[in-house]
């Protein structure tokens, strides 16, 4: 069964974010709270990489995230940190005998630095009152690090005991109630150096590898009102083949999409709420799940100095 079944480590739960207005510019000095619950429910699809059939997942992860904005040599920027926790249960058959596991642990972190190239110098509450959208460019810069919870000697975990980075170049434009944003990146890892390993199954350490992976992703929005928008959300990303000890999985090729839809809404002075719905559009390998989540944000302006 773990022959035939080890290439379930890959990285199949990796979410691929929906994220509509990352490159909107805000004033020097926020900070917002958010607090994400989101439920994920589908099948696995292992494209004759494995003999395994029936697979599928449902899992839940509240995030804590933190962002702050600042001026980066007199352009808007900010930074976020998410601290995510995940909980789980999988099933499939493996020639013919049905199998199910639990998990449940912090999954790996996740930090972003994103800064503006056009359109957007930083600015203070006052001045961009005054100020109006058209064109934005930015880039960013997000980095995964290995802090979930990860056991060498379990080939399902949170954790993925490798280092992500994803640089990406981001468009946004305005046209009075309607937004239109286009990203561009791709997904960079470091190696496993102990995928599946030290175990009965395997009395050696063994190494993990995935090839980069490419990214798009588009939205279109609209202002209903002030502080209040709906978007629809895609996505497409290929690439990202497996090589367990240097040995190459052809049949792990990632060629996916996903499409859906969020709405935003301010509750009070400080606080909003985002609600968001996404589903597989074509999956050929890997986790064919529907999605919902919610968040909650607190926002408040810092001092200045």
């Amino acid at each position: 069964m773990v022959l035939c079944a080890l290439w379930l480590g890959s990285g199949i739960c990796r979410a691929q974010d929906l994220a509509p207005r990352a490159y909107t510019i805000t004033p020097l000095r926020s900070n917002a709270i958010t607090l994400t619950w989101s439920f994920n429910h589908g099948d696995i699809l292992f494209e004759g990489a494995t003999p395994i059939t029936d697979a599928s997942g449902t899992y839940q992860v509240p995030v804590f995230s933190y962002y702050h904005s600042f001026s980066f040599f007199g352009r808007s920027a900010n930074v976020v940190a998410s601290v995510p926790y995940a909980v789980g249960s999988f099933q499939g058959t493996v020639l013919g005998e049905a199998y199910e596991i639990h998990r449940s642990g912090l999954a790996d972190s996740a930090f972003r630095f994103s800064f503006n190239l056009k359109g957007g110098p930083a600015m203070s509450l006052r001045e961009m009152v005054k100020w109006q959208q058209h064109v934005l460019l930015g880039a960013s810069l997000k980095v995964v690090a290995p802090t979930g919870q990860y056991d060498s000697t379990r080939l399902i975990n949170w954790g993925a005991n490798r280092w992500g980075f994803k640089p990406e170049f981001g468009y946004s434009q305005r046209w009075n109630h309607w937004v239109l944003d286009g990203y561009v990146g791709a997904w960079f890892y470091t190696t496993n150096s102990a995928f599946f390993s030290n175990n009965a199954f395997y009395g050696s350490t063994r190494t993990q590898s995935q090839d980069p992976i490419g990214v798009f992703e588009g939205h279109l929005s609209y202002d209903v009102r002030p502080l209040v928008w709906v978007s629809l959300d895609g996505n497409f990303w290929f690439g990202g083949s497996t090589s367990l000890n240097g040995v190459k999985n052809a049949n792990s090729y990632e060629r996916d999409s996903r499409i859906g839809g969020t709405g935003a809404f301010r509750v009070s002075v400080h606080q909003s709420l985002k609600l968001s719905y996404s589903d597989a559009g074509y999956v050929r390998f890997g986790g064919r799940y529907k999605n919902v989540s919610v968040a909650w944000q607190y926002t408040w302006l810092g001092e200045p100095k």
